[in-house]
């Protein structure tokens, strides 16, 4: 091995608890980032599925008699 190897190896060796401490932190960030983002998008899904079934719905439909409303006024420009 070249000197340049040896040095290089000598300094990664030193290094190799905090570059191993720093890929385990990656790694656990990377997989919470997707676990969030998987959640989201379920929720998404089920909100979504659930607002098509209430828009399929029957809604009750009022009439209201607005002739009582209508002969006031009537009235009152009389």
């Amino acid at each position: 091995m070249s000197q340049e190897k040896v040095d290089r190896y000598k300094k990664e060796k030193a290094n190799r608890k905090q570059t191993m401490r720093k890929e385990r932190m990656m790694s656990i960030v990377r997989k919470t980032v997707l676990a969030v983002v998987a959640v989201a998008l379920v929720a998404w899904l089920a909100y979504s599925a659930y607002d098509i079934h209430e828009s399929n719905k029957e809604r009750a439909v009022a009439e209201v008699n607005y002739s009582a409303v209508t002969d006031y006024l009537n009235s009152l420009s009389e």
